[in-house]
This record gives C-alpha cells, sequence and structure tokens, in this order.
C-alpha cells in the first residue's frame, strides 16, 4: 500500500510540476482559455500538494527518531501526525464532482403548512443567499412568486462564483421546520416544509436544445394579487417537448429578458437530468448515498424553540439555528463534502 501511495503523490507533484511549465509557456499564456484552465487545476492541485509535502517530511522526522535513541520518545506523536496527514491527503485526492466548479441555480418552493410554509420558503431564501454572500459569491434572483402573507410561494435564483455548486449542491431537498407561527394564539408548534432544487448552470456548448422542440408562449405579467403588471406580453412560457419540463419568467418588463432567463433555467433543468439520470446508474452499483438532492428526501430539521438544526444525512446536531439562519452554514457544508469524499475513497 505504502508502494501505491509513493507512487500516487510521484504522479502528483509530476502533474503539478508540468502544470506550472505550461502556465510560463507564452502559448499557453496568451490563451486565455487554456491559461484559465491550467490556472484552475494549479488551485485544485495546491492544497495536495501541501499535504504530500508535509507528509514527506514528517514520514522523513519518523524516520529519523526511530534510528535515534534519544528521539525515540517523539516516534508515538509522529506516527500520529504521518498517519493523520495521510488520512488528509487519500481526503484531498478523491475524485470530486465534475460539476462543482460551475455557477448554480437554485428554487425554493413553499411545502407542506399553507402560508407558513411560505413563510419559511422565504427564511430559507434569505438564508441561502446571506451564506452566498458570506463566502464572496454573486447573487442573481430569476423570478419570484410572493404570497400575500409575505412569504413566497416559489422563488428562484442564480449564484455565481467558482466552485458555487460545491458549496450548494447539499441544499437540495426538503427542509421542515418546527415552530410556533405568529398567527398560533395558542403557542402550538406547527411543522412545515420548503424544497429546494439545486442545479449546476450549464454552458450553451453542454446542453444541445433543438429550437423545434420548444413550445413557447407569451402572456402578460400577472402581481402577487393578480393585477396584471404591464400590458404588454412580456412574459414567457417554454415547454421542452421531448421531456413536458415547463419554465415560466415575467420578472422582467422586456419578452427578450425573460426569454433568456427561462432558457438558462431550462438548460440548467436539462443538464441536473441528465446528471441525475448517470448518477443513477453509477447509484445502482452502491448501496449508500449520502443524499440525492431531490425535494422528496428529507435533509434537516430547523426546531426554533430549541434553536437546535439536524442534518439527517450525517446525523449532525447543532444547538445555533439562529447563526445558520444568518448564513453561516460552512460546518454543514464542510462535514458533507468531507464524508462524500470518504465514501468516495471507499469506493
Amino acid at each position: 500500500m505504502a508502494a501505491t501511495f509513493d507512487s500516487l503523490i510521484d504522479d502528483l507533484e509530476r502533474s503539478y510540476a508540468e502544470l506550472q511549465e505550461r502556465m510560463s509557456d507564452p502559448a499557453v499564456y496568451n490563451d486565455h482559455r487554456e491559461a484559465a484552465e491550467v490556472g484552475r487545476r494549479l488551485k485544485e492541485l495546491e492544497t495536495p500538494v501541501r499535504l504530500a509535502q508535509d507528509w514527506r517530511a514528517a514520514r522523513e522526522d519518523l524516520a529519523a527518531a526511530r534510528d535515534d535513541h534519544d528521539l525515540r520518545e517523539l516516534v508515538p506523536e509522529l506516527e500520529d501526525r504521518t498517519a493523520r496527514l495521510e488520512e488528509e491527503l487519500r481526503l484531498a485526492l478523491a475524485p470530486g464532482d465534475p460539476a462543482d466548479r460551475k455557477d448554480v441555480i437554485l428554487e425554493i418552493r413553499q411545502g407542506v403548512g399553507g402560508d407558513e410554509a411560505a413563510l419559511w420558503a422565504g427564511d430559507l431564501y434569505r438564508m441561502l443567499t446571506r451564506y452566498a454572500e458570506r463566502r464572496g459569491l454573486k447573487v442573481e434572483e430569476l423570478e419570484a412568486s410572493p404570497n400575500e402573507g409575505g412569504g413566497y410561494k416559489e422563488v428562484t435564483f442564480a449564484v455565481k462564483g467558482d466552485g458555487a455548486y460545491s458549496v450548494f449542491k447539499w441544499e437540495g431537498g426538503t427542509h421542515r421546520v418546527q415552530r410556533v407561527p405568529e398567527t398560533e394564539s395558542q403557542g402550538r408548534i406547527h411543522t412545515s416544509t420548503a424544497t429546494v432544487a439545486v442545479m449546476p448552470e450549464a454552458e450553451d456548448v453542454e446542453v444541445e436544445i433543438d429550437p423545434n422542440d420548444l413550445k413557447i408562449d407569451v402572456y402578460r405579467s400577472t402581481g402577487p394579487g393578480g393585477q396584471s403588471v404591464n400590458t404588454t406580453d412580456s412574459a414567457v412560457r417554454i415547454t421542452h417537448l421531448p421531456t413536458g419540463v415547463v419554465v415560466s419568467m415575467q420578472d422582467e418588463k422586456s419578452q427578450l429578458q425573460n426569454k433568456e432567463k427561462a432558457m438558462r433555467v431550462l438548460r440548467a433543468r436539462l443538464y441536473e437530468r441528465e446528471l441525475e439520470r448517470r448518477r443513477a446508474e453509477q447509484d445502482a452499483a452502491r448501496n449508500a448515498q449520502i443524499g440525492s438532492g431531490e425535494r422528496a428526501e428529507k435533509i434537516r430539521t430547523y426546531n426554533f424553540p430549541e434553536n437546535r438544526l439536524t442534518d439527517h444525512r450525517i446525523k449532525l446536531t447543532t444547538h445555533q439555528l439562529d447563526r445558520v439562519l444568518q448564513g453561516e452554514l460552512d460546518e454543514f457544508t464542510e462535514a458533507l463534502a468531507t464524508e462524500e469524499r470518504r465514501r468516495a475513497l471507499g469506493e
């Protein structure tokens, strides 16, 4: 195993050196697309290369301590350090999701619980946009359907920035809340849900859409109470006939802008369908999964009276719900990502 691990590290360091050479090649440097790709790969390998160097140094220190009578007492500590660095390095080298670097589109919908579910959908929207901003990512609202009680029936938004999908892919599924609604006079706790769909944003070249497969309808935009927002047919509904996927947009004043946004969401939904199909084929050979990200899957429970949040996929509970709602989700993202890498290593 050690020899195999050594050769793996040799390959890693060789790849890193080759990428550094390519980066200094004027032909690569002047090709913006290739330079960006090489730069991205270099950035990805930075952490594994640093861990590999630390692991080699720790192993050399351990060998020296075993051979030197005066340093023998350091052996247990150095053994622990070497083993820990090897585990970290193995996790860092586990294959990642090819979609991780992409921007992402999220759709939040009220679930069970009427107006309280719509308010909860709004709370989730604020939590996730705050989280994006904390991580230096850009948020763009695409479509919102507010209800009269101040919540959302549905809201669709994009998060842009390097690795946005790798951060937000863990949010897909059903989010369950337990709290006393403001309208509840008896102080009883109600349970409501909202669902989140998470889709990597696809490039034109990744999803080919035949214009003949599209049925495009235009109509007048309507506000929350049903009143007409403008007098032109600017709202757009696009139906992808082969799959039956329907996307509607009406937030923009121009029909062209609404169509462009609808096509972005349609492309992301079709790309996600294809990813799901591929995952299903892979998962047929697996017994365990952290979570599918499907809306039907209950991923978290948010309990307000106890200030408690539990992620059911990794059995992680925290009593800092108030902070999580302000966008402090890093602990959950990191724990889920680590568990995914452990499983990838196991396979």
